[in-house]
């Protein structure tokens, strides 16, 4: 049984050319064919062609370590900073656009579905909030940007409503 290393490359007779993406399993590669995904073959199975041998990665960084790392970047631009629920009353409801002229067909939008959007631009915006007071602009650049954010939170307080919890809710400037 050989025990071949991540990132080498294999030619299988029916799934034709593959990548090592995982060897952990005692008994099992873990083997990733452009045109059949990911199939796990056994170690013994001795009908594969080495095409390109890869040696022992002594870096220490694994396949798991790197995309954990990704995830952990790209995390606060897919994910809601915060769990946010949708008020009951307009759980399984429908946002119904109308156009005035009657001979156009409405348009049906799932509540849930525009409820997710509304607090991923809310999520994007603290974000960007963040981004902004960590830059090297000026404090007068900080501000105005900052202005700008909020009048853009006061925008958004129609949706309140669609909140469960008033924690949740935008908060623009009151007015001042």
């Amino acid at each position: 049984m050989t025990n071949y290393n991540i990132g080498t490359k294999l030619e299988h007779p029916t799934f034709g050319k593959g990548v090592i993406i995982d060897n952990e399993d005692e008994y099992l590669y873990n083997i990733y064919f452009s045109e059949h995904g990911e199939k796990e073959i056994s170690k013994a199975f001795d009908g594969m062609l080495v095409i390109k041998l890869v040696e022992k990665d002594n870096s220490g960084i694994s396949l798991d370590e790197v995309e954990k790392t990704i995830y952990q970047m790209i995390k606060p631009l897919i994910e809601p900073i915060e769990d946010c629920k949708i008020a009951d009353r307009y759980q399984g409801g429908k946002l119904i656009i109308q156009s005035a002229d009657t001979s156009l067909q409405d348009k049906e939008i799932d509540l849930e579905s525009f409820f997710h959007k509304i607090v991923m631009t809310r999520d994007r915006l603290r974000v960007m909030e963040q981004k902004i007071n960590a830059s090297k602009l000026t404090d007068a650049e900080k501000v105005e940007l900052q202005q700008y954010i909020t009048r853009i939170y006061g925008s958004l307080t129609t949706f309140n409503v669609l909140f469960k919890y008033k924690d949740d809710y935008f908060k623009g400037t009151g007015g001042a």
